[in-house]
């Protein structure tokens, strides 16, 4: 099983690891250990180096992390140092944050659902079970957002047992819980005194970290259906 090193230090930019498994025809190697983000949760990958070559692209198959990259594909036992291209990773822990300050805001205000979401580096969409949105809803929400960003709240990851974790309605903050049955430990983030979900994704240490944030547009997506598209800016 890879060891997600981003899970416990979403600040960790360079570490060593040993190759477990390789795939010479994709490109793709596997490792013990990574802090390569693997898509996921609405999270795209991370990009950066591994051994002097591109990596282009991580997904997590099973227990392994598959890292693609442009170049020689290591050996298995090699030992190889990744480097995470930090520009992207902290432009999309900053959006993650904002999108979970997002949800935190609509649930505590309308208690409305997650029904999906989507992100790029700073900028997303997010989809929540309004039927209509409240009148003036984009700008209210912006505020509000901006708010509790400018509020600088510290954001702590904690890990439950799943059944723990299950209990507690409030970690699921989505429609529909995605997370599979084998996961037998549920990793917590907490925006203290915000919003508290289950959540694999990586994030910034306080709320001011985001920046701020705009509401670009809301959108109908179908009868109790509704979309908002985000961007980030500093702050």
């Amino acid at each position: 099983m890879t060891d997600l090193l981003y899970l416990r230090d979403a600040y960790l930019r360079t570490f060593r690891a040993t190759v477990t498994a390789v795939d010479t025809e994709g490109g793709r190697v596997a490792l013990d250990r990574t802090a390569f983000y693997a898509t996921g949760g609405g999270q795209p990958h991370d990009t950066g180096t591994l051994a002097g070559s591109r990596v282009t692209d991580v997904r997590k198959e099973g227990e392994h992390v598959w890292h693609t990259v442009e170049g020689p594909v290591p050996a298995v036992g090699d030992e190889v140092e990744g480097e995470v291209d930090w520009d992207r990773r902290h432009a999309l822990m900053r959006t993650h944050t904002a999108l979970h300050v997002l949800c935190g805001v609509i649930w505590n205000e309308w208690g409305t659902a997650v029904t999906g979401g989507n992100m790029e580096p700073l900028s997303a969409r997010m989809d929540f079970e309004f039927d209509p949105l409240p009148e003036g809803f984009g700008q209210t929400v912006e505020d509000l957002v901006n708010k509790e960003l400018a509020a600088a709240r510290p954001i702590e990851v904690t890990f439950l047992p799943r059944a723990t974790a299950v209990e507690d309605e409030d970690l699921i903050r989505t429609k529909v819980n995605m997370i599979p049955e084998n996961v037998k430990e549920i990793r917590v983030v907490d925006i203290v005194g915000l919003d508290k979900q289950a959540d694999g994704g990586t994030h910034v240490a306080t709320t001011d970290e985001v920046g701020r944030i705009r509401v670009l547009k809301t959108e109908s997506k179908g009868k109790g259906n509704k979309r908002i598209r985000i961007e980030v800016l500093d702050g």
